[in-house]
């Protein structure tokens, strides 16, 4: 069976990853399912798909590190970026990056497949009732500092003007949610 829309998810939750390729293949999709960076690489580079799903965290990496590198070597790829960790910073970088849009899960399949076609943001969307607290936003931003260190904590307490000692207290008293 030939497919017209390929859709490759990048998100190091099997249980999502598998249901977003169940879901997302009843759609008519044929859909390639990659857990890290460097499976979504090699399966954009063979089956060079029409769209993408990236998640922001993947386990140890950057999502916005996927999404810089598919849009570079496939720049016709639309794709989107998925997070449970929305902050304004990272949804400026991922559609500086190339992403055509930066969305929060959890995510409706409805309006996920509507943005893999929606050229132009909507003005109407409400802002949420309980928007992401500050310790939650910290949190992302260690997490962010601590990833572009490779995990090291004194080079990450370095450039966040942190004690090494007060870092790991912050990692130790608000533990990553998913």
């Amino acid at each position: 069976m030939k497919h017209a829309k390929k859709l490759l998810v990048v998100d190091d939750d099997d249980a999502f990853r598998e249901a977003m390729e169940l879901e997302f293949g009843d759609r008519g999709f044929q859909v390639l399912g990659a857990p890290d960076h460097r499976t979504a690489l090699g399966l954009a580079a063979v089956h060079r798909p029409k769209f993408a799903v990236i998640d922001l965290r993947l386990a140890g990496e950057r999502g916005l590190e996927v999404l810089r590198d598919i849009s570079e070597r496939l720049p016709a790829t639309r794709c989107v970026v998925l997070t449970g960790y929305g902050s304004i910073a990272t949804a400026v970088e991922a559609i500086k990056l190339g992403a055509a849009h930066y969305l929060t899960k959890p995510i409706d399949p409805d309006e996920l497949e509507k943005a893999f076609f929606k050229d132009e943001g909507d003005p109407t969307v409400d802002m949420p009732d309980n928007p992401p607290s500050l310790a939650r936003h910290e949190r992302e931003y260690i997490e962010y500092v601590l990833a572009a260190t490779g995990g090291n904590i004194s080079e990450a307490a370095r450039r966040l003007g942190l004690h090494r000692q007060s870092l790991q207290r912050k990692l130790r008293k608000y533990p990553p949610r998913r």
